[in-house]
């Protein structure tokens, strides 16, 4: 009986230390626009724009995006103004 306990011990050793059955490791997101220098925000441009609005028309957050929050501030800025001109929609039906 006690081989059985040391064997579950050792067992136990094994794993990894930061092994946890219920999250996974996620590979940190790297900001788009700090990537990629060429790619400039433009508020007159709906494609871009698009990629940094949910289905309903909510601005996504960073952790959803990747973006820093230098670049946050921006495509915040950036869809706001595009609603106001009415590039985007407000809200989506």
């Amino acid at each position: 009986m006690s081989d059985k306990k040391q064997n579950n011990r050792k067992n136990r050793n094994n794993m990894d230390d930061d092994f946890n059955p219920k999250f996974r490791k996620v590979r940190k997101k790297v900001c788009p626009l700090c990537s990629n220098k060429d790619l400039v925000l433009d508020f007159k441009n709906a494609e871009q724009l698009k990629k940094f609005v949910s289905d309903k028309g909510k601005i996504l957050p960073r952790r959803a995006t990747g973006a820093c929050a230098k670049h946050q501030r921006d495509i915040t800025l950036a869809v706001k103004r595009a609603r106001h001109i009415a590039v985007l929609p407000f809200i989506q039906n």
